[in-house]
């Protein structure tokens, strides 16, 4: 069984995979002082409702963008005795990069990017609704040839809410009407339709500049929520990132299987 973790800045995702199919994926919140015990308790808890062993774990790959956690990880996998592949410089994507610098392109963005045509193989952009929002094209050759980063939805909410002493957490969620009556559902609305509208906007963009339409792939958190409000996304996938690691690892750590 293969041991799947993306950590993200809000949150973490763990799956587990026995070859291509998914055994469990879960969301949990990501913070920084988590110790390997905690990370053991955790993943035996997740894998046992599952009704699955973690000592049959002989595999695992992990995207981190939070270092300090990284130590702790290899912990978790030493237990279980493996070691892990961490996504990096140097890894086989399968997948030319036409970024200036390839070292700066995050590794969840290329994760995204590795499933995405895997799956549709055809030009396209993947929309990442993380604590970031990424928007990153490939062409039709399958090569990442960049794109864009605008602050998350949650983000941008909190410095709403810190910055407006009077204005109050809301849930993220679309409100009724655009024309809200109630000051809930005119921050829901402001965030909201705010937020699809930018996507919108990034995209249309982006096919104006490409002289194409490449299809459009939202994943991460709040990926249903905005799609649903924008004109532009076409689907959304939940597990893209959990699907990227799984293809990446059997590309980089064990390619016969």
């Amino acid at each position: 069984m293969l041991l799947a973790i993306d950590v993200g800045n809000t949150n973490t995702v763990i799956g587990v995979f026995e070859g291509k199919k998914q055994l469990g994926i879960w969301r949990i919140r990501t913070v920084e002082d988590t110790t390997v015990d905690e990370y053991r308790i955790m993943l035996r808890n997740l894998a046992e409702l599952e009704g699955m062993d973690p000592l049959k774990i002989d595999g695992a790959i992990i995207s981190c963008v939070v270092p300090p956690l990284i130590s702790a990880l290899e912990e978790l996998c030493a237990s279980l005795k493996i070691t892990p592949f961490f996504v990096g410089p140097g890894m086989k994507t399968g997948m030319p990069i036409r970024y200036d610098n390839p070292r700066e392109v995050g590794a969840d963005r290329i994760v995204n990017a590795v499933a995405a045509y895997e799956k549709f193989a055809c030009e396209l952009i993947a929309v990442d609704f993380g604590t970031a929002t990424t928007f990153d094209y490939i062409n039709k050759l399958g090569e990442y040839e960049g794109g864009a980063i605008a602050p998350g939805v949650k983000i941008a909410a909190e410095a709403l809410f810190h910055e407006a002493s009077k204005l109050f957490r809301v849930e993220l969620a679309a409100p009724a009407r655009v024309i809200a009556k109630d000051t809930a559902s005119a921050i829901q609305s402001g965030i909201i339709f705010g937020y699809a509208a930018l996507v919108d906007g990034i995209l249309m963009r982006m096919f104006e500049e490409l002289g194409s339409r490449p299809k459009v792939v939202a994943t991460g958190g709040l990926a249903r929520v905005i799609s649903a409000e924008t004109k532009l996304v076409d689907v959304v996938d939940d597990d893209l990132t959990m699907e990227g690691l799984r293809i990446l690892y059997f590309r980089n750590v064990s390619p016969k299987k």
